[in-house]
């Protein structure tokens, strides 16, 4: 079995310690590294090629923004998630657009931290709802607070994009889509191409995020 390895960034001991102790219990995962600050996650980061690095946004010497994007730069194939007690949308917003494969709250508990970090590890984006609803209160605001009823999305979904924007934000891959739908896989490819383009979105990250914020209207 390959093991998730993970460096862990947090200038806070006592979380620093609690989440390696945490996470070296599950057999799938194994701590490679520990760093106190962001030049520090950067460097274990580009020496050890992590398959995720857990990283703090406040941090001395180089902060987990600052840090976050020179990982992605050096190591493209590692998967950064935001660990944080913040939720501040500017910090989402930069994080998100500088390649973060989500956000987890510091007071999680260790069960879903855990499903957290392997969900993430599988390429899933990763964004509890708190954040969610963060997001979604600044784009109410950037609209004019303009209130959105059911279905009042400023883009036209069709009943089959709907269906995969749904299966998109539970965090399903292509083939799952396929499955799911009883479709092949290029067609939902060719599905998930046109709902980059009516979001305005380039990734599949940035495309669930910005769904979410309009959730609602799936209710």
């Amino acid at each position: 079995m390959t093991k998730i390895s993970i460096v862990i960034a947090d200038d806070q001991m006592l979380t620093l310690e609690g989440l390696h102790l945490i996470l070296d219990l599950e057999n799938d995962m194994e701590v490679v590294g520990l760093a106190r600050n962001g030049e520090e996650a950067c460097e274990l980061a580009e020496s050890l090629q992590p398959t995720l690095v857990l990283l703090d946004i406040q941090m001395p010497v180089m902060n987990g923004l600052d840090a976050l994007k020179r990982i992605k730069a050096n190591c493209p194939n590692t998967r950064i998630l935001i660990l944080t007690t913040f939720i501040e949308t500017d910090y989402i917003v930069e994080g998100m657009a500088n390649g973060a494969s989500g956000y987890m709250l510091k007071d999680i508990d260790a069960d879903k931290m855990i499903a957290s970090i392997r969900d993430t590890a599988r390429g899933q984006f990763v964004l509890p709802s708190a954040v969610a609803a963060k997001l979604a209160e600044r784009m109410s605001r950037m609209a004019g607070g303009r209130e959105r009823g059911v279905g009042d999305f400023p883009f036209k979904l069709s009943e089959r994009e709907e269906e995969i924007a749904r299966l998109l934000m539970k965090g399903l891959n292509n083939r799952e889509i396929a499955e799911s739908l009883f479709i092949a896989e290029g067609t939902v490819r060719n599905y998930v191409s046109a709902l980059y383009g009516k979001l305005d979105v380039v990734d599949r990250a940035q495309a669930v995020v910005k769904l979410r914020t309009f959730a609602d209207a799936f209710e």
